[in-house]
Protein backbone atom coordinates (compact mmCIF):
# COMPACT_ATOMS: atom_id res chain seq x y z
CA UNK A 1 0.00 0.00 0.00
CA UNK A 2 1.51 3.53 -0.93
CA UNK A 3 1.87 5.86 1.66
CA UNK A 4 -0.15 8.91 1.17
CA UNK A 5 1.52 12.42 0.57
CA UNK A 6 0.42 15.20 1.98
CA UNK A 7 0.67 18.22 -0.28
CA UNK A 8 3.45 20.97 0.66
CA UNK A 9 1.71 23.84 3.12
CA UNK A 10 1.31 27.01 1.08
CA UNK A 11 3.71 29.83 1.85
CA UNK A 12 2.50 33.05 3.30
CA UNK A 13 3.28 36.03 1.12
CA UNK A 14 5.73 36.66 3.37
CA UNK A 15 7.68 33.73 2.90
CA UNK A 16 7.12 33.43 -0.96
CA UNK A 17 9.11 36.70 -1.04
CA UNK A 18 11.90 35.97 0.73
CA UNK A 19 12.36 32.63 -1.17
CA UNK A 20 12.07 34.80 -4.02
CA UNK A 21 14.98 36.93 -2.79
CA UNK A 22 17.01 33.90 -1.70
CA UNK A 23 16.76 32.34 -5.34
CA UNK A 24 17.41 35.27 -6.83
CA UNK A 25 20.57 35.46 -4.30
CA UNK A 26 21.79 32.65 -5.39
CA UNK A 27 20.95 32.95 -9.58
CA UNK A 28 23.41 36.01 -9.20
CA UNK A 29 26.18 34.32 -6.94
CA UNK A 30 26.35 31.96 -10.23
CA UNK A 31 26.35 34.37 -12.40
CA UNK A 32 29.47 36.16 -10.63
CA UNK A 33 30.75 32.58 -10.36
CA UNK A 34 30.72 32.43 -14.23
CA UNK A 35 32.71 35.59 -14.28
CA UNK A 36 35.97 33.43 -12.68
CA UNK A 37 38.88 34.00 -15.16
CA UNK A 38 40.10 30.51 -13.87
CA UNK A 39 38.03 27.89 -15.54
CA UNK A 40 39.50 25.47 -12.87
CA UNK A 41 37.75 27.46 -9.98
CA UNK A 42 34.37 28.01 -11.14
CA UNK A 43 33.62 24.33 -10.52
CA UNK A 44 34.79 24.26 -6.81
CA UNK A 45 33.14 27.76 -6.40
CA UNK A 46 29.62 26.34 -8.15
CA UNK A 47 29.66 23.57 -5.84
CA UNK A 48 30.55 25.52 -3.12
CA UNK A 49 27.82 28.06 -3.22
CA UNK A 50 25.14 24.91 -3.89
CA UNK A 51 26.67 23.16 -0.72
CA UNK A 52 25.84 26.03 1.49
CA UNK A 53 22.34 26.89 0.25
CA UNK A 54 22.04 23.23 0.74
CA UNK A 55 22.96 23.11 4.20
CA UNK A 56 20.92 26.38 5.09
CA UNK A 57 17.41 24.97 3.12
CA UNK A 58 15.56 23.97 6.35
CA UNK A 59 16.09 27.29 8.04
CA UNK A 60 12.62 28.41 8.95
CA UNK A 61 13.86 31.25 11.47
CA UNK A 62 12.47 34.93 9.55
CA UNK A 63 15.68 36.99 11.80
CA UNK A 64 17.84 33.91 10.57
CA UNK A 65 17.04 34.03 6.98
CA UNK A 66 17.03 37.51 6.86
CA UNK A 67 20.54 37.78 8.47
CA UNK A 68 21.82 35.18 5.78
CA UNK A 69 20.37 37.27 2.74
CA UNK A 70 21.95 40.44 4.03
CA UNK A 71 25.56 38.31 4.80
CA UNK A 72 25.21 36.51 0.99
CA UNK A 73 25.00 40.04 -0.39
CA UNK A 74 27.50 41.71 1.19
CA UNK A 75 30.00 38.56 0.54
CA UNK A 76 28.56 39.03 -3.37
CA UNK A 77 29.70 42.81 -3.25
CA UNK A 78 33.04 41.06 -1.86
CA UNK A 79 33.29 39.05 -4.67
CA UNK A 80 32.19 41.47 -7.73
CA UNK A 81 34.89 43.50 -6.50
CA UNK A 82 37.47 40.90 -6.43
CA UNK A 83 36.95 40.02 -10.28
CA UNK A 84 36.20 43.65 -11.31
CA UNK A 85 40.31 43.93 -9.96
CA UNK A 86 41.58 41.11 -11.32
CA UNK A 87 40.25 42.12 -14.78
CA UNK A 88 41.52 45.25 -14.39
Amino acid sequence: MAASRLPPAALTLKQFLRRQQVLQLYRRILQAIREVPNEVDRPYLKNWAREEFKRNKDATEEDAIRMMITQGNMQLKGFERTLKLAKS
